[in-house]
């Protein structure tokens, strides 16, 4: 058991972009740290400062209100236009670099995040330590609890959506509601799989993706491939919900088509709003992860996740802990 969040301190979070910005351009790039803020927010006031629409305003993912993190803004400006960053932010927000591209900085646009995390009050620090060695092999690569929303609320709303009992005009709101449908959907795969035994087991008519890469293939030959997948080369893929033919085959689909059977009334619904199906990694494999004793109860805990991939999904596999940030908010 362990704490989590204590203070905004105890969860860091580094974005990492797969490119350098190139120097020159009308977008001006800056690295930001901001402390208890969500990242929405950091955008407005970025807007606001600049006198520019929170339109010309991106940034390549969305970082926990309750943690400290860093991560990379791009805003529409000409050239001749160097604001004064030394009277923006305050406490909470920090520009610690600029620098120009071309291109404005898109949703998804990086590589991956690095976290340092403290865990507080950790009891059984035996068991702690042999369980990081053995995640070492690769985690369930669950969706966080964060995609759902506070008691499953962003579910809640996606169904309403698909019923027409609800109408969200927002875009992006109404981009979160349906994500977090067809990541329920993909988390039931996972949870299937790991209940019959198969998490680390290929099937026949199973689509396997490359490691580091969206690319994928059906595996003919399942035997051959298994070696692979035990080192990491290859992992298993579930479904992210939407139109045309199940991209699996043969057994393994029979089983994904089993699996989600009871959820028939959301793919349709899914597939009606005309996304189409896309796959994504069963198994995750933290990068250069280490623990470390700070002091007696405390740890320090560090690794690097891919993009679109949960800190808490690592965390789930360590230790039981509670988030102190949400008894804080439920208190």
């Amino acid at each position: 058991m362990a704490t989590l969040r204590s203070c905004p301190d105890d969860f860091q979070v580094y974005e990492q972009l797969p490119f350098e910005p190139d120097g020159a351009g009308e977008h001006l790039f800056l690295y930001v740290r901001k402390r208890g803020e969500n990242t929405a927010w950091v955008a407005r006031q970025l807007a606001a400062f600049c006198q520019i629409s929170p339109r010309d305003v991106g940034y390549a993912g969305k970082k926990d209100r309750h943690a400290v993190a860093e991560q990379w803004f791009s805003l529409r400006l000409p050239s001749a236009r160097t604001p004064d960053w030394s009277q923006f932010g305050g406490d909470s927000i920090e520009v610690l670099r600029s620098r120009r591209h071309s291109r404005k900085l898109r949703l998804g646009a990086l590589s991956g995040n690095r976290f340092v995390i403290r865990l507080r009050q950790l009891t059984e620090p035996k068991a702690f330590l042999e369980r990081v060695e053995q995640i070492r092999q690769g985690v369930p690569n669950l969706f966080g609890e964060q995609r759902f929303g506070h008691a499953g609320g962003n579910l809640d709303k996606g169904v309403a959506l698909l019923e027409g009992r609800l109408h969200e005009r927002q875009r992006h709101k109404r981009g979160l509601y349906i994500s977090a449908l067809r990541s329920w959907l993909f988390n039931q795969v996972i949870d299937a799989r790991l209940r019959q035994g198969l998490w680390d087991q290929i099937l026949p008519g199973d689509v396997l993706m490359l490691d580091g890469s969206q690319s994928c293939f059906v595996a003919d030959d399942p035997a051959a491939l298994q070696a692979r997948l035990e080192r990491g080369e290859l992992h298993l893929t579930g479904p992210l919900w939407g139109r045309g033919a199940l991209l699996t085959q043969d057994q393994a689909a029979a089983f994904e088509w089993a699996t989600l059977a009871p959820a028939q009334a959301l793919c349709q619904g899914l597939e009606s709003l005309g996304l189409n199906q896309e796959r994504r990694a069963l198994r995750l494999i933290p990068k250069a992860l280490a623990a470390r004793e700070l002091s007696e109860g405390q740890w320090l805990l560090e690794f690097e996740l891919p993009s679109g991939a949960f800190a808490t999904s690592v965390l789930r596999e360590l230790c039981r802990w509670q988030n102190a940030a949400a008894s804080a908010r439920v208190n």
